[in-house]
């Protein structure tokens, strides 16, 4: 049990500092400006800006172009639905990757070339295929039903339509790495060969092969990059190039500054779910552990908050990594001239967006104090077991310091809506009318699972531009 067992008793939590950017600061330090633009476009409200975005851009440009390879960046647009993150693809800087209709139309509509799209949705209906084919945009094929489909939105058009092969259930250790996307690397060559071959679907044309695995393992990455090469190598001898290799996204962020607070904060909950010490979390929820017996079982289902291979580090890892005795993933990829591509969503989001709410009430209830929020929990929320950052309190005027901890609630009407599952610590006793800025939120937090429940009104979404230009996104 840690040493810091009282302290942390009485403060309520354990203190999870997330990482701040600088133009987050800034924004911070100008607290009548954040009431201003909640008071215009109410609340919760985003805010977002492109200079992280573009940094991020920039970070995995520089390990690629280190290890001289030929490269393509899409990103993850499912991640965030702001158009505004959309303008570096116009000009061909980047890539854009797209999981719906509308995502697509988007991206068409704002004029990005359709080398820069790619369609990867996990189902595609004929108007999305339609869509692609009719603008020359690459798509991932998962299924057989698709190869189908595509070939009759591609009929009597007399257009040479480009796929990709997505591979799953790559061999690792014992067993197979279990998925429900694409086909088996042991099905490949044939898939691609009836591809080529057959006469139903002799105007699609494959071009590379795609991966996405689920989770954030690194070794796992490794492998099917190697298996990969391997299915590379046998198409080449049958007289098939294969010109790319996407390996997905799934590239880890850190979001939080210290190591040691991120490993006391999982002894902690553990203790807490084993009744040694007062509940962390509401109902002293394990976040996916159970106390069964005196025994934990399970594991915490949460993101890995602090990591020490964040963005073009886990790229790096990857590509430096021994693809035989001899040759390094990167050289491999080098030597059969595969050009390499990544689709970020969270990564390259990190630090480009914040959320902001307004307190609207307090109210003490079973000795627990309980700060409602005007905003409901979907638009805080991911598959993750809990959004685990400390969330910052910006008081709408000056008040003497006191401690007090409580739980942040939202909108609808139902016993488990928690913005935050953990009872949270403030250094200042909320007021209504204050305001709490959620740190990091603009990658997969905003809108992945947000929901119109009760006909509430969606968060706008804004961004700083140049001299307090505020841009609202259209959507």
């Amino acid at each position: 049990m840690s040493t810091h067992l009282n302290k942390q008793e009485t403060d309520g939590n354990l203190k999870l500092k997330p990482i701040v950017h600088d133009w987050v600061k800034t924004l911070l330090g100008r607290t009548q400006f954040l009431f201003r633009l909640l008071e215009k476009y109410g609340s919760p409200l985003n805010i977002h800006s492109l200079i992280p975005f573009n940094e991020n851009r920039r970070l995995f440009e520089s390990v690629f172009t280190k290890y001289g390879l030929d490269y393509q960046i899409f990103y993850a647009r499912k991640a965030n639905k702001c158009l505004q993150f959309l303008e570096p693809a116009k000009d061909g800087r980047l890539g854009v990757d797209t999981a719906s209709f509308q995502e697509l139309k988007d991206g068409l509509d704002m004029g990005i070339p359709n080398r820069n799209l790619v369609v990867t949705a996990a189902v595609k209906p004929f108007p999305l295929m339609k869509l692609a084919v009719d603008n020359e945009v690459l798509v991932i094929l998962d299924n057989w039903d698709e190869v189908e489909l595509l070939q009759k939105a591609a009929h009597g058009i007399g257009k040479t339509v480009k796929v990709g092969l997505r591979l799953g259930g790559f061999s690792f250790q014992v067993g197979n790495l279990r998925t429900r996307f694409g086909f088996p690397p042991s099905d490949a060559i044939k898939v691609i060969s009836q591809i080529q071959e057959d006469e139903r679907v002799s105007n699609i044309r494959f071009e590379g092969f795609h991966f996405h695995l689920n989770g954030y393992n690194m070794d796992h990455r490794i492998k099917a990059i190697k298996e990969t090469l391997v299915l590379v190598d046998k198409l080449k001898e049958k007289g098939i190039d294969t010109k790319f290799l996407d390996i997905g996204g799934g590239i880890l962020v850190n979001y939080l500054e210290s190591e040691s607070a991120w490993q006391e904060f999982h002894n902690e909950v553990k203790d807490a779910v084993l009744g040694k010490r007062n509940p962390i979390n509401y109902k002293n929820d394990g976040l996916g552990m159970e106390n069964v017996g005196g025994k934990l079982i399970g594991e915490p289902k949460v993101y890995p908050y602090f990591n020490n291979f964040p963005k073009e580090k886990f790229i790096d890892f990857i590509l430096n990594a021994a693809f035989d005795e001899k040759t390094k993933i990167y050289e491999a990829l080098n030597l059969r001239h595969i050009q390499v591509r990544i689709e970020p969503g969270r990564s390259l989001l990190d630090q480009a967006g914040i959320s902001v709410a307004r307190v609207i009430f307090r109210k003490r209830l079973n000795g627990d104090w309980f700060f409602g929020l005007e905003m409901n929990r979907t638009q805080l929320f991911s598959s993750s077991a809990d959004f685990l950052l400390d969330p910052l309190l910006l008081p709408k005027q000056e008040k003497p310091s006191g401690a007090i901890s409580g739980y942040l609630v939202g909108a609808y009407c139902l016993e488990q809506e928690l913005i935050l599952k953990r009872k949270m610590s403030f250094n200042t006793f909320p007021q209504v009318g204050d305001l709490l800025c959620f740190i990091n939120t603009a990658g997969y937090m905003m809108h992945f699972y947000e929901s119109q429940a009760h006909l509430f009104d969606l968060a706008k979404n804004v961004f700083l531009g140049a001299n307090d230009e505020i841009i609202l996104d259209r959507y």
